[in-house]
């Protein structure tokens, strides 16, 4: 079972490399209202999994820059998941509240959802 996950992981980012979205062209100004309405963000991620895929080349597409934490190659990021998020279950957006309050989301459509909402209201909001 490992060698086919292997192997169909490297097939999907093969073909996330060949077929990778473009970013959009931004200014300045447009990339830092971007960056700071997402600087409380964070993405528990795996590099070959169909979801996490999904979820990375939806922020390409909206010029979205998040920290990427690979639960197989941090043992924090990790054990941080399961202990605060409740599960290892990926992809999962971490957000970071103004309170201080921390909530975790899974499912990837969800998580597109809320960060294409979130740059929206960003580059309204700052017009």
């Amino acid at each position: 079972m490992f060698i086919l996950r292997w192997v169909i992981g490297r097939i999907i980012l093969f073909f996330n490399f060949i077929f990778s979205p473009r970013s959009p062209k931004l200014t300045p100004s447009e990339q830092a209202k971007i960056a700071e309405a997402t600087n409380n963000l964070s993405l528990y991620q795996l590099p070959a999994c169909p979801f996490c895929v999904k979820v990375r080349r939806s922020m390409k597409r909206n010029g979205i820059t998040l920290p990427l934490l690979n639960i197989n190659k941090s043992d924090e990021a990790n054990q941080a998941l399961i202990e605060q998020g409740g599960k290892r279950k990926v992809p999962c957006l971490r957000i970071e509240h103004e309170n201080n309050s921390v909530e975790w989301l899974y499912e990837s459509n969800d998580i597109i959802d809320y960060l294409t909402n979130r740059v929206r209201t960003s580059t309204i909001n700052a017009e």
